[in-house]
């Protein structure tokens, strides 16, 4: 049924294909500019379910628009740069495996976060790094952080 779901939504709107079917219409409501900083309709009037763990993508898609997903994206594009010139100059091969590991969970979680909201890929509960309300995970997050900028200190 899932696998049904997340090829056609619209065969289950009530229930399963619900999640999909309301973070798209948050992601493409955003337009270009969005329609506010907390003034997006699926949000505000709780249609979108799980909007501050999961599907905080759609948010910034309906509040911030194409602008907005932009920015977040080229953030992260910025960090996942910044790791890979970081391992690629870290004098300890260890060190450097370590920072590719980091990239990795990250990219995966980037990837799968996003095109679960954008309907790419089908809907798990993974978080957005540094975006989603996730206390294990944004803890986590800064942990790795820590360990990179140690790493480049150390270089």
């Amino acid at each position: 049924n899932r696998i049904l779901v997340y090829l056609d939504p619209e065969i289950d709107p009530r229930n399963a294909g619900y999640q999909a079917i309301q973070s798209k219409v948050a992601v493409g409501s955003g337009g270009l500019t969005g329609q506010g900083f907390t003034l997006g309709a699926q949000k505000r009037y709780d249609f979108l379910p799980e909007r501050h763990t999961d599907f905080i993508f759609s948010v910034v898609g309906e509040e911030l628009g194409f602008v907005g997903t932009t920015a977040v994206i080229l953030g992260f594009a910025f960090i996942l740069a910044r790791l890979v010139h970081l391992a690629e100059n870290s004098s300890d091969p260890f060190a450097g495996l370590v920072l590719l590991g980091i990239l990795g969970s990250w990219l995966v979680h980037i990837f799968v976060n996003i095109g679960m909201t954008v309907g790419v890929v089908p809907i798990t509960g993974i978080p957005l790094p540094f975006v989603s309300y996730g206390g294990t995970f944004l803890l986590m997050s800064w942990v790795a952080v820590a360990i990179a900028v140690r790493v480049a200190h150390e270089r």
